[in-house]
């Protein structure tokens, strides 16, 4: 192959909503494109509109902004190899096509729908190609004068390549080494649709080639379809221009029997999308790992880890860590099983790991949305840097945070009342004394004066912090006691402990 600049894309159809394996096919070809100091580029394959979805290309559009794998040419960004969706690329492909018709590599059928389906009916496992080609009604059946009459006459046809017999078609993969597929077993692909759209084989081809694409990654469903795209790199007289070929291996359900899909997410409860996907034909939702609660760093770096390491232990990388340290040697042959235990994990790490601004500009939307107004972004940022060990998912926030925004309404007395006794209610009494007298209110120092409250009442840690705890936020649960009455501020403190004794007592 002649030495080129590094040029990868990724070629989506808008049918649907962007499966995680989608989005892993992106994010390899974005690391190997910067790593090389090279070029991303996003084509929209649309060449099929009968499955075409409406809002799906904006959809992808979206899911890589959030993911922040920004194309550098595109239908958005536009770029020198302008249109990037193939249905405005259409009267280019029948020149290619007809081209190979013209050199005996391709010819026109003519069969009609009806007549196909005849012929799978009546002929078991049937595949249009050098088994039956000559019985069906096409260019190598029929004369040319019969051929011609049918091309005047406006009818209805394709084009379908002519694949060779007893050849064997090899090239070098990137991830899996020598790959070599027999002719024999390979029927006659329809190139050109009856509507003057390429089919896959045909577009991918020519506008790799067209946009000196230099290697081209895509998942391993699609080595049985190289042959094909072989022999039309060869048969344009464009082999030496081939991209290098790396066929990625699949994302594989967690049993690791077969390829993950959208039904094994719904039967064992997480998403295999990107975002939430809401198909405008029938209006079924299927979740997102955005909107339940990951962060596009824990899910880009789960992604990279389902079929490559750097060969250590580490586990947690940066975008930049990722792209520093990717080779596509160190992508496994072999399918990488789906866990969503251990993609919470990456999620749990990375909110930890998060700068607290970011963190905060992440969670303060879960909580709006659940009726919690934040007035001030430092207050939540702080209550957030107490919390954030407890969070797996962003939208857990609420869960962990909502004590500190709105006093508990209901507290855990089953916890408190069959212990609770004269001498409790005295320390408290005591203790919101001294809290109105004390001049300094920081965590360090309230338990040294709550413990020293207790020495002197005769009593121990045990009798009065759960209380205390319950007092404060209703229940058994939350960061270390002192954290969140210092943060709640002396005010609020007070008024909760006075609001709790009351509970107690009553």
């Amino acid at each position: 192959m002649l030495q080129q600049k590094v040029r990868v894309r990724f070629a989506p159809s808008p049918t649907g909503g962007l499966h995680l394996g989608g989005v892993r096919t992106v994010l390899f070809n974005y690391l190997f494109a910067k790593k090389n100091n090279g070029t991303f580029v996003l084509r929209i394959e649309d060449t099929d509109q009968t499955r075409y979805v409406p809002g799906a290309e904006e959809y992808i559009v979206d899911c890589l902004k959030w993911c922040g794998l920004i194309p550098d040419e595109s239908p958005l960004h536009g770029g020198e190899y302008a249109p990037y969706r193939q249905s405005e690329r259409k009267p280019l492909y029948r020149e290619y096509a007809e081209k190979l018709v013209m050199h005996g590599y391709a010819y026109y059928a003519f069969d009609t729908p009806e007549e196909l389906e005849q012929k799978r009916s009546t002929i078991p496992n049937f595949q249009y190609g050098m088994a039956y080609r000559n019985e069906m009604r096409n260019s190598l059946s029929l004369s040319q004068h019969e051929v011609d009459a049918l091309l005047d006459a406006g009818t209805p046809h394709v084009i379908r390549i002519k694949m060779p017999e007893d050849e064997t078609i090899s090239f070098n993969d990137m991830i899996r080494g020598h790959v070599s597929f027999d002719t024999n077993t390979i029927d006659d692909k329809v190139l050109l649709k009856a509507d003057g759209m390429p089919t896959y084989h045909l577009a991918v081809v020519v506008d790799d080639y067209l946009m000196k694409m230099s290697h081209a990654f895509r998942g391993e469903e699609w080595l049985p379809s190289a042959p094909v795209h072989l022999l039309l790199w060869e048969y344009l007289g464009w082999k030496e221009h081939m991209p290098q070929w790396a066929h990625l291996p699949l994302i594989l359900k967690p049993d690791g029997h077969g390829k993950l899909s959208k039904r094994d997410g719904a039967r064992l409860g997480f998403p295999v999308y990107a975002m939430n996907w809401t198909d405008a034909k029938t209006g079924d939702l299927t979740e997102g790992f955005r909107e339940i609660g990951f962060l596009p760093e824990a899910f880009l770096n789960l992604l990279a880890m389902l079929g490559w390491n750097d060969g250590t232990d580490q586990e947690i990388f940066t975008l930049d860590e990722l792209i520093e340290k990717f080779s596509m040697d160190r992508i496994s042959k072999a399918g990488a099983k789906f866990d969503f235990e251990k993609a919470k994990w990456y999620n749990a790490e990375w909110i930890k790991k998060l700068a607290p601004e970011r963190l905060t500009a992440e969670i303060k939307p879960v909580l709006t949305a659940k009726g919690i107004e934040v007035a001030n972004d430092a207050y939540l940022t702080a209550v957030i840097e107490l919390i954030k060990d407890r969070i797996v998912l962003l939208n857990d926030a609420y869960e962990h945070a909502w004590y500190f925004f709105k006093q508990p309404k209901e507290y855990d007395l089953a916890s408190v009342k069959p212990k609770w006794n004269e001498a409790k209610s005295d320390l408290f009494d005591a203790f919101i004394n001294h809290l109105n007298q004390s001049s300094t209110f920081d965590a360090a120092t309230l338990e040294a004066d709550f413990k020293a409250l207790l020495t002197e009442k005769g009593l121990k840690p045990g009798d009065a912090m759960l209380p205390l705890r319950i007092m404060l936020v209703g229940g058994k649960f939350g960061p270390h006691v002192f954290d969140i009455a210092a943060l709640l501020g002396k005010e609020e403190a007070i008024k909760r402990i006075e609001n709790g004794l009351k509970a107690f007592n009553a």
